[in-house]
This record gives C-alpha cells, structure tokens and sequence, in this order.
C-alpha cells in the first residue's frame, strides 16, 4: 500500500458540494481507504479572472498503482463534468495526484509530486493539516516550504477531519 495525497478544488457548481461529493468518492475507490481530509478553504484563483477555488487535500492509502489511481481521479472529475478548455481556467473539480509515498514519477501522463506543490498555498496549508511533519520525497520538510509561502487570499471555511 501506498499514501498518496490528493488535491481537490471546484470554483463552478457549488463548489463546495463539488469538494465534499468528491471526498465520499475517493472514500469508495477500490483498493483504497480514505485516511484524513483537510479542512476545506476558499483561495484565489491561479491564471485568468474566475470564481474563487475551494480547495481540500485528501490523505489515502491506496493499492492502486499511480497510473490506476491517475485514471480513477479523472474518472471522478468526468463524473462531476470536468471539462478541459482552458489551462488554469475553472472547473467543476480537479484532482491532483500531489504525492504517492516516496515515488518520483515523471512521464507524459503524471509528475509526481505535483510541479506546483511547493509554491501553492491551497496546497501547502491543506497538506499541514493532515501531516505538518511531511518531508517530501526530495527531503525537503513541508513547515519549511510554508515558512516561505504566504497565505496569501485563503481562508479556512470548515475542520480537518
């Protein structure tokens, strides 16, 4: 089994319910048991004018290899009517394979971890709270990376759980 952290956020459709639905979803993939959610935040947006995000990471232990775990996290965004126009544009739901253990994955189809996990505070802060004392695969630990990121328009909405 694996850990693998999961970045989630919505800014159409009630984005709040959109987070939510998409925790009891990763909560009934097979293989995989959801371990802890985040709180729930509101940030703004990265890229062009839109909504604010509501964004969450999501802690699970999985037996899905990266690749199946990748295809099971764009199942859920099509279920929720993901539609790919605009890089760094709204969406109904993104899911983001952030870290699975201590893999280093680059191919054409996923990068892990996630290219902008250390420079995005609705990822850093969400990740805290799961597991303030993570160090990343490169070695690097997670209170130092958000020493140096700003919590610049997020705000905490609801608990960790």
């Amino acid at each position: 089994m694996a850990l693998a952290y999961i970045g989630l956020g919505s800014n159409l459709e009630d984005p709040l319910a959109q987070v939510n639905r998409a925790f009891v979803e990763l909560s009934q993939l097979p293989l995989t048991q959801l371990l802890q959610r985040s709180a729930i935040y509101t940030s703004t947006p990265v890229g062009p004018q839109q909504p604010d995000f509501t964004n969450a990471v999501a802690l699970l232990d999985t037996h899905l290899a990266p690749l199946e775990l990748l295809d099971a996290l764009q199942a859920i965004e099509q279920a929720h009517q993901r539609v790919r126009i605009q890089h760094w544009g709204p969406r109904t739901l993104d899911l983001d394979l952030l870290l699975y253990g201590d893999a280093i994955i680059n191919n054409e189809r996923l990068t892990v971890p996630h290219p902008y996990l250390t420079q995005r505070s609705f990822v850093l802060y969400p990740l805290a709270d799961i597991t303030p004392d993570l160090h990343l695969p490169d070695g690097s630990v997670l209170r130092d990376w958000l020493a140096q990121c700003p919590p610049d328009g997020l705000n905490r909405i609801s608990p960790a759980r």
